[in-house]
């Protein structure tokens, strides 16, 4: 690479806004994951493993804001990030409990 083509690439990146998006990974009843993001209603995916899954979350997410941006629309990012975890209940044993087979 020369000087020239350096700047070049810099000047591109200096364009470029970096977004982050929750995006939820649903085991797939088939294998797989399904892929969603809250914040874009209809913004799905699919990949067979979970690194699959994330990076076809990457490029479909990537296609819904060039959309939206080419559209005329105007892309919203929230800073504020919700805190997810994992809550354990004791129940009664005579509680009938059934486990969905795609979440397990």
């Amino acid at each position: 690479m020369t000087v020239f083509s350096d700047v070049v690439i810099l000047k591109q990146m200096k364009k470029q806004v970096i977004l982050k998006y929750l995006a939820v990974f649903n085991p797939a009843e088939e294998s797989g994951y399904n892929v969603s993001f809250p914040a874009f209603p209809g913004c799905v995916t699919f990949g067979k493993t979970f690194e699959d899954a994330k990076k076809m979350a990457k490029e479909v997410l990537e296609l819904w804001l060039e959309e939206i941006s080419s559209s005329g629309g105007e892309i919203v990012s929230n800073d504020i990030r919700p805190i997810i975890d994992e809550i354990s209940a004791v129940v009664s044993n005579k509680v009938k409990v059934s486990y969905a087979s795609s979440c397990r």
